[in-house]
Formats: structure tokens, C-alpha cells, sequence
């Protein structure tokens, strides 16, 4: 397998624009964690929106020397971008995006996010099956439920310039690593069953190919995941960063691991079991991995376990 270079970098952080939570009287703060607050200009008048959707940005720092990613969407129009204001977020800094694949709740808020960066031709990572159309959820043989579809256009006219690739693809001059089409060699990660697509008139089983991570390497701790929802199965994304980075210590993995529902509790205690043999200094399971999922992974990995939220920032150093 090629391995592909990733640069130590001396801090990341991880500030969320969009999660599922949001508990704003936390009172948890701390080295790591910093949350969001309900104070403004000595008043408690603000609060963070919390949607089922995922977005986040990823700064990496080496030196005097930042960078800033911007890493999904969210799932409305306006949420991420919100939070982005409330926040006091300068988007005018991001350099380069990654898009987790083409599901709604990841690309709701293309347009409002790409004004308030303000630029034109942002570099974007993608994987061409992002944007296979139609794709939706068959509940029975009468019962479809549709995704938006998402075009090439609309990330264009918000001002992305779309990089299509299936294998691995250096973002940031190399401070960051889209991890391209994920391998499934699990035997329980099988994806989702409802979902399906056509192509050509001809309904198909849609595997999300297009799910895919990225990956930063902090340096003296190992490589630090982040998944929009690992459709690939999030153990299966471990190992394919592992394997295109040839680092195999792991210092985070954070992200949507979607073990929320009837279809997918049954593997909360297996995808939690593998996820210990990579010895992560911290697990974050956020938006679709589901209460019950993120409530066993608390009580199994109580040291690594950190809960997430809308307008959290995660600092590793």
C-alpha cells in the first residue's frame, strides 16, 4: 500500500460548529476542553445550536506557523454559520475544506459557510461518490426517504474548488491527510442496510463509498482521526489511517461512528472492544454514534472518554 507523509504538528484543535448536544452550564473546562459560554458582554444572552449534523474546524499548529480546515457542514442552512458568528470565528482564515461524504447533515450549510469565508476557489477534498443521485433510505418497497442531492454547482458557487479523489489526498501542505475510499475488512461493520441509490434505473445497494476521514500527526502522540459519520466503520477508518500514514500509535479518535438505532446498537460493544486495542489516549464519539453507544463508551473507556458539543474546541498539544 502507498503511505502517504503526514507533518508533525505541535498543537490541533477541533472547534465544532455543529453537533448533535449542547449542555451550556457544563462548567467542565479545562486543558482540553474549552465550551462554549451563555455570557455576553457581562450578560447570559447567548447559546450555541445544536442539529443532527457535524461540522468542525481543524487547526494545526507548527511553530508561529497556523493552519485552518474546514471539515462538513452541518445540517441547515444557517446552523454552522451561527455558531461560526456566535463563536467569533474568523472563516476568512480557512485555507482548505474536506467534505465526510455527501449525506445532508454534513452539507446543509455549504453556502452559508463558504460567505463567511469569502474567498473563491478554497480547496475542497472529496470523493467522487459524493455526488451519486438519487440516494435515500428504503424503509419498505413503498417508503423511500430522498437525500438532497448535493451538485458540483453548489460547491462552486459557494466558492470551493472541488478536488475529486478515491485515494488519499495531502491537504494544508501535508498538515493534514484526507484518508480518500476506506477499505471494509471488518466483519461487523457492514454500513448502512436501508441505504440504497439508483444508477441508470437500476436501484442499488449504496455502500457510501464516499465516507471517508481525515487525519492530522501530533507530534510525540500519534495520529489524531477525525470521522464525519465512518460509515466505512470507524475501526475500519483507524486502520486505513494506520496503514496510508504508517503510523500506527493513535492518540484521538473522535467523530460521528453511527451506532445509533436497532441496525447498529448490536455492534456498540464489539466497535467499542476494537476500538481499545488501539490504546487512543481519547475517544470522542459525537453527532449519529447515539446515546447508548456513547453512554457504553463512557462507562468502558472512562479515561479516554471526552463528551462533545456544539462550540466545543478540543485543544491537543
Amino acid at each position: 500500500m502507498v503511505q502517504y507523509a503526514v507533518n508533525e504538528v505541535d498543537k490541533v484543535e477541533i472547534l465544532t460548529l455543529q453537533d448533535n448536544y449542547i449542555e451550556i452550564t457544563a462548567g467542565d473546562n479545562s486543558e482540553i476542553i474549552t465550551r462554549a459560554g451563555a455570557v455576553k458582554n457581562g450578560i447570559v444572552s447567548q447559546s450555541i445550536l445544536a442539529e443532527h449534523g457535524f461540522s468542525a474546524l481543524v487547526k494545526t499548529t507548527t511553530g508561529e506557523r497556523t493552519r485552518i480546515l474546514l471539515f462538513d457542514f452541518g445540517f441547515s442552512e444557517d446552523g454552522a454559520a451561527y455558531n461560526a458568528k456566535v463563536l467569533g470565528t474568523d472563516m476568512t482564515k480557512v485555507e482548505a475544506a474536506a467534505l465526510s461524504h455527501g449525506h445532508s447533515d454534513h452539507t446543509g450549510g455549504i453556502a452559508k459557510l463558504g460567505a463567511l469565508i469569502g474567498k473563491k476557489d478554497v480547496p475542497i477534498a472529496i470523493h467522487p461518490g459524493a455526488f451519486k443521485s438519487p440516494r435515500y433510505l428504503k424503509i419498505t418497497d413503498e417508503l423511500k426517504i430522498y437525500f438532497p442531492q448535493l451538485t458540483k454547482n453548489t460547491l462552486e458557487q459557494a466558492g470551493f474548488s472541488i478536488v475529486e479523489t478515491k485515494a488519499p489526498y495531502p491537504l494544508l501542505d501535508g498538515d493534514i491527510l484526507f484518508l480518500g475510499e476506506i477499505p471494509r475488512r471488518t466483519d461487523f461493520e457492514k454500513g448502512m442496510p436501508a441505504a440504497h441509490f439508483e444508477e441508470n434505473g437500476e436501484e442499488k445497494r449504496d455502500l457510501i463509498e464516499d465516507d471517508t476521514s481525515v487525519v492530522m500527526n501530533l507530534k510525540g502522540k500519534g495520529l489524531v482521526v477525525l470521522s464525519g459519520c465512518a460509515h466505512a466503520g470507524i475501526v475500519n477508518t483507524v486502520r486505513h489511517a494506520v496503514d496510508v500514514t504508517g503510523i500506527d500509535k493513535i492518540h484521538v479518535v473522535m467523530g460521528g461512528f453511527h451506532l445509533s438505532g436497532p441496525a447498529f446498537e448490536p455492534i456498540i460493544g464489539r466497535t467499542t472492544d476494537e476500538l481499545k486495542k488501539f490504546h487512543p489516549a481519547y475517544v470522542i464519539p459525537v453527532h449519529c454514534t447515539g446515546r447508548k453507544a456513547i453512554i457504553h463508551m463512557e462507562k468502558e473507556m472512562p479515561e479516554q472518554f471526552l463528551l462533545n458539543m456544539s462550540g466545543t474546541k478540543l485543544t491537543f498539544a
